[in-house]
């Protein structure tokens, strides 16, 4: 049992403790190319809060993670069987219901720790801004971008060579022979301002991919997936152990 998982710790554990940081982990259940689970989003969400959950507790942090949320915002990918869709509407509720019941026991801290794309929570943080709590948001994946071309060979942005690469360090039990996986390939835009990226729009996953993959993940190892693993677990923890210290004053979160 650890006492920083809400999921496995106790009565007994909890009610003696001042909680000043709660950590949600939130991903989606959607296929990853040929060779990575329909779970992958949520299950590295999950194990990368248990690592930085477990390293802030032992910095003296009192952090909890909350249970994992495995859905999340899939309306591109329902053409693949299986994917299973949250929309953000919905995502909103079940997140202000979550900031309710925290501050409700004195848990006045709140960090979702992404693991999907396709979940954009910024709304939500200004929709749900109180005076009495503070929402922190992730994206764990960002959190060691500065050196991802130092560990990756090859571009992409869904079951590609790093999110490869961090299942083989995290889940290699899950992970299928790269053998079987295909190269990733995408049908680019005709919109010139859409390749350039100063329009967005929401990509058809089942015309823009093969087989749901974006990114050759052949050069993947589980090597290059812990290495960068571990910048995002040394870089969120030391965010948590501030975060559960500070005080939230006049002019908290600022100097």
């Amino acid at each position: 049992m650890n006492p920083w998982s809400l999921s496995q710790a106790n009565y007994a554990e909890i009610k003696p403790l001042n909680i000043d940081v709660a950590v949600l982990p939130w991903g989606a259940c959607e296929p990853h190319n040929l060779h990575l689970p329909y779970g992958t989003d949520h299950i590295t969400a999950g194990r990368i809060g248990e690592l930085v959950c477990e390293r802030a507790w032992a910095q003296g942090a009192r952090v909890t993670m909350l249970p994992t949320i495995s859905y999340g915002v899939d309306t591109n990918l329902m053409h693949f069987p299986l994917a299973i869709n949250m929309n953000p509407s919905t995502q909103l509720a079940v997140l202000r219901d979550i900031v309710d019941s925290l501050a409700t026991h004195d848990v006045r801290k709140l960090v979702v720790l992404n693991g999907h794309g396709g979940n954009d929570f910024n709304a939500f943080q200004r929709e749900l801004n109180r005076a009495d709590f503070f929402m922190a948001l992730c994206n764990w994946w960002q959190v060691p971008g500065d050196v991802r071309s130092e560990i990756f060979d090859a571009d992409g942005d869904h079951a590609d060579e790093m999110e490869t690469s961090v299942g083989l360090h995290l889940f290699p039990e899950l992970v299928a022979p790269l053998a079987q996986a295909d190269d990733g390939a995408v049908r680019p835009s005709r919109f010139e301002a859409v390749r350039e990226g100063w329009v967005k729009i929401s990509r058809p996953w089942h015309v823009l991919t093969t087989n749901t993959g974006v990114g050759d993940p052949h050069a993947a190892t589980a090597e290059k997936g812990q290495r960068f693993v571990e910048v995002a677990v040394d870089r969120i923890s030391r965010f948590l152990v501030e975060l559960a210290a500070a005080e939230m004053d006049e002019t908290f979160p600022l100097t």
